[in-house]
């Protein structure tokens, strides 16, 4: 597998490495030893998948204090999956990086703890799969507004399909509780 390195230290792309023939295709979607030498070693303890459509944007969220790191990928369709830096103190706060998840180019993308997800489905529908190192905790959950000016994340949607929690989401400077740099 390839591990592409983001402007945001911590923060990965996984390109795994694909067999494939007329037949179809084969590739490893996880194996603990090649992660861990990656970086990549807390264990995984749940696994989530979420089907939605076209136009509909899922976060900004997170948890804290039971912060919740993700491997993610699509299993099938397009997404636009982004992870935001939200751990005071860190010289990235604020700070995002977003890529294509597709069925064609099966990247994963590794979000660590501290970090706020949310993702764009570009397709008809999309099947979003994530390895969560920490089980869901709702007591624990902090939204952040999608659209966020300081964020500055180019959706390229003016109008999503937002659940009525992620419409309502305070901007990140209003947001309390956020993880500490070097604490998560």
């Amino acid at each position: 597998m390839n591990i592409i390195e983001t402007p945001i230290p911590g923060v990965m792309i996984v390109e795994p490495k694909i067999f494939g023939d007329t037949r179809g295709f084969f590739f490893e979607l996880f194996r603990a030893d090649r992660y861990s030498e990656r970086g990549i070693s807390e264990p995984f303890i749940q696994d989530n998948i979420s089907r939605s459509s076209a136009g509909v944007l899922r976060g900004l969220h997170l948890q804290n204090p039971r912060s919740q790191g993700k491997l993610v990928t699509v299993l099938r369709g397009r997404v636009l999956d982004v992870a935001v830096d939200v751990r005071t103190g860190s010289p990235t706060f604020g700070k995002h990086v977003a890529v294509e998840l597709n069925d064609d180019n099966r990247r994963q993308f590794w979000i660590p703890r501290g970090f706020a997800h949310g993702f764009l489905v570009l397709s008809e529908t999309a099947d979003f799969f994530y390895k969560c190192d920490e089980a869901y905790s709702p007591a624990d959950e902090i939204t952040i507004r999608w659209n966020d000016p300081t964020i500055g994340i180019p959706w390229g949607i003016e109008k999503p399909s937002l659940s009525t929690r992620d419409a309502n989401a305070p901007f990140l400077a209003d947001v309390r509780g956020l993880p500490k740099y070097g604490g998560c």
